[in-house]
């Protein structure tokens, strides 16, 4: 395996994984810019009405029947919320070429029916067809009120909201069904061109594809792409300053959810290491001191873990617990926190957690949207990284990295959602 970047344009980026692992070939655009509260909403909306149809296929029928042509291969998008940026995501999945009864350009074909779709969008009178947009909205209104549906992530979307009010993390990824009305055909296509022309454009190949440079820079679309300066956010805006800020949130639930939101004051990169040891000794695996102590020994939750947000230096615990048992189960959570401060786990502990990282890590190169994912991520961060010294980088943290992680941990917002 190996991998390259060609910077095409200023602002606009090849990323090649040249890999022999797969019998596909996956291309990938990300389009990323920052996230605003105004804009959200319509940047959902553009993911959405892109899949809809472009200039040369001008229906969903149309795609779908021209990656049937293409060996029956898969289109697929998809909208994220990376650290204080929005990110757009287009993939295309194909058959690589030597898997083909009969040689033909197949890696070609699929890069220009990609590119087709995120930049040549299917526009009437300057602007998207009326009545897909109108199916459109009606289908992220229903995404957007269905996000109370999973009581887990509603609990941990309404704790990042809380600690992030009035800034970039905090805003919903799909946005607001209040600004729906206010979205036209026209209007929205208007930001959709603004957009393509300053969001940071980044074109991954994964496969067998030795002649992916040339198919990309002799692409007509491509070209006609102007440089920009990009102006994605690299480390965005901290939380809100709070004191264990306590939300309580009644609803109709057998279950109680609790998240605990928490700040994590890193020095250098060696902390940052140290901090994914710190999450997995912690709430990151079975053999975890909140799935021992609290799941396991007290009987207090139905699930528990705990997340580290690189992007964004926070850790999510998450619980679901008998609504009664809040009290008792919020203290016991604490003392596991206390624990680590006071360098109450064992090497042991320490090289199981690093184990399991290194079993993850070792996962990134089995899958190629993982794979492109892992690379985009070092994109962003500037930072490129091979995974063996990703490996390396867990490997040396130590006990007192560790515990330094746990005094620089600092709750700031408790989310309890109850009936």
């Amino acid at each position: 395996m190996s991998y390259n970047k060609i910077n095409l344009k200023e602002g606009i980026t090849l990323h090649n994984i040249n890999t022999n692992k797969f019998k596909t070939n996956l291309c990938a655009v990300f389009l990323t810019f920052p996230i605003t509260y105004e804009n959200a909403t319509k940047d959902t909306l553009i993911a959405l009405m892109l899949r809809r149809g472009s200039e040369k296929l001008k229906t969903r029928e149309e795609i779908t029947s021209k990656l049937a042509e293409l060996y029956g291969a898969e289109f697929d998008s998809g909208i994220d919320k990376s650290g204080d940026n929005h990110v757009l995501k287009f993939y295309l999945e194909s058959l690589n070429e030597e898997y083909l009864p009969k040689k033909e350009d197949l890696l070609k074909k699929s890069i220009e029916v990609l590119l087709d779709i995120v930049f040549n969008p299917n526009i009437e009178n300057n602007k998207f067809n009326e009545e897909y947009l109108e199916q459109e909205k009606n289908n992220l209104k229903q995404i957007i009120n269905s996000k109370i549906d999973n009581k887990t992530m509603y609990a941990l979307n309404r704790c990042i909201e809380e600690m992030y009010e009035g800034r970039p993390y905090g805003i919903y990824k799909y946005g607001y069904v209040e600004k729906l009305e206010e979205i036209t055909a026209q209007n929205l296509y208007e930001y959709y061109k603004e957009l393509i022309n300053t969001c940071k454009i980044d074109i991954f190949v994964s496969g067998i594809n030795s002649n992916i440079t040339s198919i990309i820079q002799e692409n007509e679309i491509i070209n006609s792409l102007k440089s920009r300066t990009h102006n994605y956010i690299t480390h965005g805006s901290v939380s809100n300053i709070n004191d264990e800020k306590i939300i309580q949130e009644k609803m109709d639930v057998t279950q109680g959810k609790i998240v605990i939101g928490m700040d994590l004051n890193l020095q250098n990169d060696e902390e940052k290491y140290a901090a994914q040891v710190y999450n997995t000794i912690l709430g990151g695996s079975a053999s975890s001191k909140l799935f021992q102590n609290v799941r396991e020994k007290a009987s207090l939750a139905y699930t528990v873990s705990s997340n580290y947000m690189k992007l964004k230096s926070n850790i999510f615990i998450r619980a679901g617990i008998e609504i009664e048992n809040y009290q008792k189960a919020l203290e016991i959570i604490k003392q596991q926190l206390k624990d680590m401060k006071n360098g109450v786990f064992s090497d042991k502990d320490i090289n199981q957690a690093k184990r399991t990282l290194i079993a993850t890590i070792n996962n990134i190169q089995e899958e190629q949207d993982i794979e492109i994912s892992y690379y985009y991520g070092q994109e962003l961060s500037d930072k490129i990284m091979t995974i063996e010294e990703y490996k390396s980088n867990i490997e040396r943290a130590t006990k007192e990295n560790i515990i330094t992680v746990a005094n620089n941990l600092k709750i700031n917002t408790i989310y309890f959602l109850r009936n």
